[in-house]
């Protein structure tokens, strides 16, 4: 290839990227302007699709049955049978505990948690009640089984 040749491809490249470059600045203004003129509801539509279509449910956590393009849509056989067989994250739920363990279950939800004295309290009393959230089946079991010790009945949901 000669010199001008290799000079011409060069600026044919460069060309491209710049006008490549360009057309994507132009593509994400159109589509922030299109975001911002939606209304409130029309955001709340929106962000919901988005979170679903990019697996995130709603703290953030990746969802272990994300509907992608190419996955069945929620509601068909498939895919309940999957979700229980497929389920990573748990929630660590409280349906009841002994009255008389009362105090040390406090102590242990407090050790678990970044709750204080009073908020462990509370959340304790409340029963039945979701301890905490998006727990591996590995984080859960240990705590699991020493709130069942202590005479609480607990579940992973």
């Amino acid at each position: 290839m000669s010199h001008c040749a290799a000079r011409c491809a060069r600026r044919f490249v460069n060309l491209t990227r710049a006008l490549s470059t360009e057309a994507r600045a132009q593509k994400v203004e159109r589509i922030a302007n299109e975001l911002l003129d939606l209304n409130r509801f029309e955001r709340h539509d929106f962000t919901v699709l988005w979170r679903l279509k990019m697996g995130l449910h709603r703290y953030g956590a990746p969802m272990a049955d994300a509907v992608t393009p190419s996955m069945p849509a929620a509601g068909s056989p498939g895919v309940e049978a999957s979700a229980a067989a497929e389920k990573t994250v748990f929630d660590l739920k409280m349906e009841k505990y002994d009255a008389a363990a009362k105090i040390k279950i406090i102590k242990e939800v407090r050790s678990f948690t970044d709750l204080g004295l009073k908020e462990a309290k509370d959340l304790v009393e409340k029963v039945p009640c979701v301890l905490k959230k998006g727990l591996t089946k590995e984080e859960a079991n240990p705590i699991l089984e020493k709130l069942k010790e202590l005479g609480a009945a607990v579940v992973l949901e």
